[in-house]
């Protein structure tokens, strides 16, 4: 059992259906789906035929972006480990905000690309790292303030090293 909320606010319960391949049941209610492409299939509800077209997929979070008739909905997925962490009191062990970021690996600065007090958002570059002849681009974990940056550019670190930290 699934279960699958739409922008933020509408959920619903899906399983699969024993009554065919395709087939899926939606909130106890009957739905078809035929993949018609790699990213493109096409639903059949309640007698009533829709295009989809997966937009975005972000795996490790479960969310899914669906473009359904030229609208666009973001959906959330939730299947039984997710439950099973929730029952566990586990849910929350990824939300944990980051306040430092540190070295991975040994390395030479060769770029800062925030300064104290940037606003960053999750996935902004802070900072490049080279490591074994590779440039490495460090990445905010999440959204924050940045409090102060410790690392230098052109310095070399030692891995766990304190570079940003967060407010």
């Amino acid at each position: 059992m699934y279960k699958i909320k739409i922008n933020k606010n509408t959920e619903f319960d899906v399983e699969k259906n024993n009554e065919g391949n395709n087939s899926w049941l939606v909130n106890n209610n009957t739905v078809d789906l035929d993949m018609t492409g790699e990213k493109n299939f096409h639903v059949l509800l309640n007698n009533k035929s829709y295009n989809a077209e997966i937009v975005d997929i972000n795996v490790q979070e479960k969310t899914f972006k669906i473009k359904v008739n030229g609208n666009l909905y973001e959906t959330q997925l939730k299947d039984k480990m997710d439950f099973l962490l929730q029952s566990m009191g586990l849910d929350t062990l990824n939300s944990k905000k980051i306040n430092e970021i540190k070295a991975p690996m040994p390395g030479l600065v060769l770029d800062i690309k925030v300064s104290e007090g940037s606003v960053v958002k999750k996935g902004d570059v802070l900072l490049v790292l080279e490591a074994m002849k590779m440039e490495n681009n460090l990445k905010s974990p999440s959204d924050g303030i940045v409090k102060k940056i410790v690392a230098k550019k052109g310095t070399a670190v030692e891995k766990n090293q304190l570079l940003i930290s967060f407010e």
